[in-house]
């Protein structure tokens, strides 16, 4: 894959940004690359925060920080006062571009407190939902690598995406890679003003989308969007477990789906179910894309044979070096907190996270399973199943939902689950609630969770 600003020069008179000026991106980049590499002369290039709100000047400044082998972290201009601090006493920034409502531009700031492992890694924010901010950090190379494993994958030279998701989270930013450094096109629209109907006028058959499970789900509540995203040539599904229901229903619509794996740490998706494959009844992550290897190992580390569930570990390409500002030593075998298995065809399946197991009664329960059942009943928006502490059975299997309809009781949902599931595995309290703490991303916050489980059950509402 080509270096940065070799991409930049391969686009200057295509007018591949939709719903932008390509032009003003090449400018805004030229410029900030000019002034960045004129801070570097002096010594060690400048530790950049990036957190521009407008999404031309976000990319245009990251590519610029790239090309001028700056140290680049992206951040969310949403982020809280509590995030922002963690931020800042972590990185201890040279630059600031675009925090708040601040023109754009360049803020010193009092860095080099931190050496970056190298100068040119470039930081994705990961982890944001448990509270503590982390930052994975990856390179110009790991990133095109995901690029190059996903072309090959889908057998395409130039990709096109239609982007609704944040750019500095992954899942926004390998959109942008793989139309920037493959010549494609890019569309980049909030999602909320394609629920509202005003959508960038596209030919949906050329692009790929990619959706969380929240967003599917409420694009096909609209018979008009869903007509639309039929048209898609791929639309590509990750960020959080997607449910049977869901599925099921995209299915229904001729929706082209791609279900995927992936992470921040690994830039974006390493394991794919391919359109055709899940319009034929196929229900997993699907195959292992070019760049990257899975296996599955027990907890001594033995590799299992298919079908046997265990311990997730990757080496891929596009593996991140380790969080900032610390690498791994070992850039292979990354184990993860997943828990799947490979059938005989190769496709990864997903059984759940190791870290969510709960343990009632001496009974090992994965949330996934229970969910994907109380979504079946058709009866809830949103449910999350958790552990809480109990003196008698160990953790007690607690399910907080968001009922579908006023007088949906928990007693009607929990009579539809007697013949689906055992009876350990039938939540013992249910908590209604009007929403669920969710990131963007469909990431479920899971400590704010146990909170509203303890407070609910000390004082019920009667």
């Amino acid at each position: 894959m080509e270096r940065p600003l070799d991409c930049l020069n391969n686009l200057a008179q295509d007018d591949w940004l939709i719903g932008y000026d390509s032009n003003h991106f090449n400018q805004i980049a030229q410029e900030l690359y000019l002034e960045l590499t004129q801070l570097s002369a002096s010594g060690t290039p400048p530790k950049i925060i990036l957190a521009e709100r407008e999404p031309l000047r976000f990319l245009a400044s990251f590519i610029a920080a790239c090309a001028a082998n700056c140290p680049v972290f992206l951040c969310n201009h949403d982020w809280g006062t509590q995030e922002w601090q963690q931020v800042f006493d972590l990185v201890q920034p040279d630059v600031i571009l675009g925090i708040g409502n601040r023109e754009w531009g360049i803020g010193i700031g009092n860095g080099n407190n931190y050496q970056c492992p190298m100068p040119n890694h470039i930081m994705i924010s990961t982890g944001g939902s448990s509270g503590q901010m982390k930052f994975a950090i990856h390179t110009w190379e790991t990133l095109t690598a995901s690029v190059q494993g996903f072309s090959d994958y889908f057998q395409i030279k130039q990709v096109n995406s239609f982007c609704v998701l944040p750019l500095y989270h992954v899942s926004g930013l390998m959109q942008f890679m793989r139309s920037f450094t493959t010549a494609g096109k890019l569309a980049i629209q909030p999602f909320k003003t394609v629920e509202f109907g005003n959508i960038l006028n596209i030919k949906q058959s050329e692009y790929f989308i990619s959706l969380v499970p929240t967003q599917l789900q409420r694009v096909l509540q609209n018979p008009e969007l869903t007509e639309w995203l039929s048209q898609f040539n791929t639309v590509l599904l990750g960020g959080a477990p997607a449910w049977n229901e869901l599925l099921e229903k995209a299915r229904f619509h001729r929706i082209r789906l791609a279900p995927t794996y992936g992470m921040t740490e690994t830039a974006s998706q390493i394991a794919t179910l391919k359109p055709d494959d899940f319009l034929g009844g196929k229900i997993s992550s699907g195959q292992i894309l070019p760049h990257a290897k899975i296996t599955i190992c027990n907890q001594q580390g033995e590799i299992l044979n298919p079908n046997q569930i265990g311990n997730i570990t990757i080496d891929a390409q596009s593996l991140a070096l380790g969080y900032y500002p610390i690498t791994r030593e070992n850039q292979t075998d990354f184990q993860i907190d997943d828990l799947g298995f490979l059938d005989n065809q190769g496709h990864l399946n997903i059984v759940g996270r190791n870290s969510d197991k709960i343990i009632t009664g001496g009974e090992n329960i994965y949330p996934a399973e229970i969910e994907s059942a109380i979504q079946a009943t058709q009866m809830v928006a949103d449910i999350c199943v958790i552990g809480i502490p109990d003196k008698h059975w160990g953790q007690a299997l607690t399910a907080i939902y968001i009922p579908k309809q006023s007088d949906t009781s928990a007693l009607k949902i929990q009579t539809l689950l007697k013949d689906k599931l055992s009876k350990f595995k039938i939540p013992k309290y249910w908590i209604p609630q009007q929403s669920l703490p969710r990131n963007p991303q469909g990431k479920i916050n899971r400590q704010q969770l146990q909170q509203i489980a303890i407070e609910f059950l000390q004082n019920p509402i009667t």
